[in-house]
């Protein structure tokens, strides 16, 4: 009797740490089986690691801010308004190093004013970021006039970039690329993931997302590490921004609105992987992967976006209940 009763717990317990791995596995079963020609394939699987490099890498930075209990609504507009920066950069100059360095610059203070603004100020994240999303979109929309920067204004190098990678493997006129945008995405993980994990920065942060005023009281710099985690989401925005102009060969003021939900909703999902529900870059990669493949396979299918969105939030949504009465049933 004892233990049927704890087998819906058991269940529970299950569905909340691998709910989330269990699905993505799921879906790459279901779409191999619904587009046997082309969805398993070298093209396709080349395509959907170039369409989830930019999320990844908000996605990794978004990482930082919630380890701390935070998040940052931000992040799309910046990687608009990065994107917005090189290509008026490239118009004026046509110096590629210059644009590229500037719209991280951007990135950079943007981030700052976003940490300055929560912990200087006092403005709560939601609030603070909110205000910036608007002003980043605002400037964004200032600088190219409202219109998309494309075609001669965008130098041929920069475009090239995201097309290209490093050969892997070779057999007659089939040639197996690492794309230049995953290398930068595997690299952003690889890079978040030893700060995180292994410096003492990411202890701090999770201790602050544990217990801010505990944090404080015990020496940590609260303050400080804040702003340096918002100045860390903003460059990463930044950067995503540069990757999704080069992958268009072009800069439009809205082209990151949609990153900022799907970053936050690649780490949720993660978070439901972590054993005591904390945000980990590897696990924000599973949540990455998931989207990314959910996108794809809809696309391939015909399938409505908002559907896709719909989809999303249903996962999200049941794999955090699994989480919250899991903590309950503990409880």
């Amino acid at each position: 009797m004892a233990e049927t009763e704890n087998d819906p717990a058991s269940l529970l317990q299950y569905f909340r740490r691998y709910g989330t791995l269990t699905c993505f596995m799921l879906l790459l079963l279901g779409f191999w089986l619904l587009l046997p020609d082309t969805f398993m394939t070298g093209r396709n699987i080349f395509n959907v690691t170039q369409q989830m490099s930019m999320l990844a890498v908000v996605a990794f930075a978004m990482t930082i801010v919630m380890a701390m209990g935070d998040f940052d609504l931000s992040v799309g507009s910046m990687a608009s308004l990065a994107g917005i920066v090189a290509a008026v950069v490239f118009r004026e100059t046509g110096l590629v190093p210059l644009g590229i360095g500037l719209a991280l610059l951007a990135g950079l203070i943007g981030g700052v004013l976003n940490g300055f603004l929560v912990s200087y100020v006092g403005i709560l994240p939601f609030v603070a970021t909110l205000g910036t999303l608007t002003v980043f979109s605002g400037a964004a929309f200032l600088a190219s006039g409202g219109k998309t920067i494309f075609g001669a204004d965008i130098p041929e190098a920069f475009g090239v970039f995201a097309r290209g990678g490093i050969p892997l493997w070779q057999s007659g006129e089939i040639t197996v690329i690492l794309p230049n945008l995953t290398i930068i995405a595997v690299l952003t993980l690889a890079i978040v993931w030893f700060v995180l994990e292994k410096m003492v920065f990411g202890r701090h942060l999770y201790a602050m997302g544990g217990n801010a005023e505990a944090a404080r009281l015990a020496g940590i710099p609260v303050k400080r590490l804040r702003l340096m985690a918002y100045a860390a989401a903003g460059l990463g925005a930044a950067l995503a921004g540069l990757m999704y102009a080069s992958r268009v060969a072009s800069a439009n003021p809205t082209q990151g609105s949609g990153l900022m939900l799907d970053a936050i909703a690649a780490v949720f999902l993660g978070m439901t992987i972590s054993r005591n529900g904390e945000p980990r870059v590897l696990n924000t990669l599973i949540g990455v992967l998931l989207l990314g493949v959910l996108s794809n396979g809809l696309t391939q299918l015909s399938v409505d976006s908002y559907v896709r969105d719909i989809i999303v939030g249903v996962i999200i949504i049941a794999a955090v209940a699994a989480s919250s009465l899991d903590k309950i049933n503990r409880n």
